[in-house]
């Protein structure tokens, strides 16, 4: 088997890597705006950035890099690089064309977009959470080209550079809004938002031009083509469609989560939003690197005669999100009021908001490996050409949550933890549908390997969840009132302990996926000596 059809192991460690600085700096950029503003504050800017961002979901970061992906892959397999560079300029072209124009329609009609999710709100809130959105809403034409550009990077397995653009977004993000927010109103009231949105647009240009020089290195020269008439966007445009839906249903049912929120009040959004940005780092250090790497594989194992490597690669990958993903999972439950409370319980966030955060963490991680292995398993649909299944499944999914949120709201007067708890439902069993849709045309997933992987990465996160219940019970004893240092220390050294006694399980139930990692290590052990 060639290079370009092997799941490369060591590449998704690179962008673990990347991610993890991504979602570090995300937590510092929430941690920061959520103790200058406060919860209730924080949730208008919140609300306001969540439109401009599902549309990047829905169209940059899921169906327009999944379908691109494939198709791009496919071209160079099929008619060579200079084909796959045209099909490129035409599509950037095109993304470039059309987005600009949905960057118009949203500015015009932003009030009616944000009336759909805050209608319950106080008219000053109302339009002020309509002027942010409009000035974010440039946002969605940038991070469509970043994305564009990083779905070619990776189709040239060069990983490492689009990985760590979005750490770029979080920079200028940070740094922008912490200066506009100043600039605009020193003392970081409410009208020191508007610095946050144009940080956000900063954010947004600096994850795509940092970037280019990776792209020039490749081979790529961008010149406008409007020539669309081209198969390849046809097909890329075919596979979009249904991806729309399907690649991101989590993040519909956030934005969905979001419009209940708001009826539970505006502190609500805020601790859905950082319960699910902690959530989000094993998602994306674990079950998106997996899944970048995954995809531009199978999509060259479909396009060529010998299938059968199809299944048992995807099987890997899901059993490799499996063992990394259940443990945090696991983790997050029992560590949910100490990792919150050290993280974000500074300035305006208040230990009640750790709490109410906590109990959505919770729900959230419930299904933590289902979000992880939606985002192996979705994508692999539109490399066999079966566009339509998880478009479908989503529905059914989106349908759901809407229902449980209503009962879990009005009905059992659950709050916002209905929210997280209904999320975590739906992508379950999004999930299982699609493995079991899957079944058929992969020919093999490995089933019985991967029901043994969870069994006994199951019982080996049931220590880790033992010594985590251990460290948060014991040791407030040892420290009654600790400095944050300390906190911080005790919290480090539990989820040190924790981990090491996991792979220590996960040894001895001779999980196959933790020698995988050993010898990765190993390797790199070796290189280095």
């Amino acid at each position: 088997m060639s290079d370009g059809k092997k799941l490369n192991t060591r590449a998704s460690g690179i962008i673990s890597i990347a991610v993890m600085c991504s979602r570090v700096l995300g937590l510092v950029r929430e941690v920061l705006f959520n103790s200058l503003f406060g919860a209730a504050s924080m949730g208008l800017f919140i609300l306001a950035f969540r439109i401009p961002n599902l549309l990047r979901d829905l169209f940059a970061e899921g169906a327009l890099s999944t379908a691109f992906v494939t198709v791009f892959s496919q071209r160079i397999e099929r008619e060579g690089e200079k084909s796959a560079w045209e099909l490129a300029s035409k599509m950037m072209t095109l993304v470039a064309v059309f987005m600009s124009l949905v960057t118009l329609l949203g500015i015009l009609f932003s009030r009616q977009l944000v009336n759909l999710l805050a209608r319950s709100f106080p008219p000053e809130d109302l339009a002020f959470t309509v002027l942010l959105t409009q000035v974010m809403y440039p946002f969605i034409l940038l991070v469509s080209l970043a994305a564009l550009v990083m779905g070619m990077l990776n189709s040239r397995n060069i990983f490492t550079a689009p990985a760590m653009a979005s750490s770029f977004f979080n920079i200028g993000s940070i740094a922008g809004g912490v200066v506009f927010g100043w600039l605009i109103d020193p003392s970081f009231g409410r009208g020191a938002l508007l610095g946050l949105a144009l940080g956000t647009l900063l954010g947004g240009l600096l994850q795509l031009v940092i970037q280019f020089p990776s792209l020039r290195r490749a081979g790529f020269s961008f010149r406008p083509n409007f020539r669309w008439r081209d198969h390849g966007i046809r097909k890329i445009l075919e596979l979009m469609v249904p991806s729309v839906v399907a690649a991101s249903a989590v993040q519909v049912n956030v934005l969905i989560n979001t419009g209940f929120a708001a009826h539970v009040g505006e502190a609500a959004v805020t601790w859905l939003n950082s319960a699910f940005r902690l959530m989000q780092l094993p998602i994306g250090v674990f079950g998106v690197a997996i899944a970048t790497v995954t995809l531009p594989v199978v999509s060259r194992i479909a396009a060529d005669a010998d299938t059968s490597l199809f299944g048992p690669t995807l099987g890997r990958a899901m059993r490799l999100a499996v063992f990394l993903t259940l443990p945090a999972a696991v983790g997050l439950w029992f560590l949910a009021d100490p990792i919150i409370g050290l993280i974000y319980e500074h300035g305006k966030f208040l230990s009640f908001d750790t709490q109410q955060t906590g109990f959505a963490l919770r729900f959230y991680a419930m299904g933590l490996v289902s979000y992880s292995c939606i985002k192996i398993l979705a994508p692999a649909f539109y490399a066999i050409n079966r566009k339509w299944t998880p478009m479908l499944v989503s529905f059914v999914s989106i349908a759901l949550n809407v229902l449980l949120n209503y009962i879990f709201i009005f009905h059992m007067n659950l709050g916002h933890r209905g929210l997280a708890l209904s999320t975590s439902i739906c992508a379950t069993l999004n999930f299982g549908i699609l493995y079991f849709l899957m079944l058929g045309p992969a020919g093999t997933l490995e089933s019985r390997r991967f029901l043994l992987t969870v069994a006994r990465c199951a019982l080996a996160s049931l220590v880790l969840g033992a010594v985590c219940w251990a460290g948060i019970h014991f040791t407030p004893r040892l420290f009654p009132r600790p400095a944050f240092w300390q906190g911080g220390m005790m919290l480090f050294v539990t989820m040190g302990a924790a981990s090491l006694i996991y792979l220590a399980a996960c040894l001895l139930l001779r999980v196959e996926e933790t020698q995988d990692a050993l010898r990765i290590i190993q390797r790199k052990i070796r290189r280095k000596a």
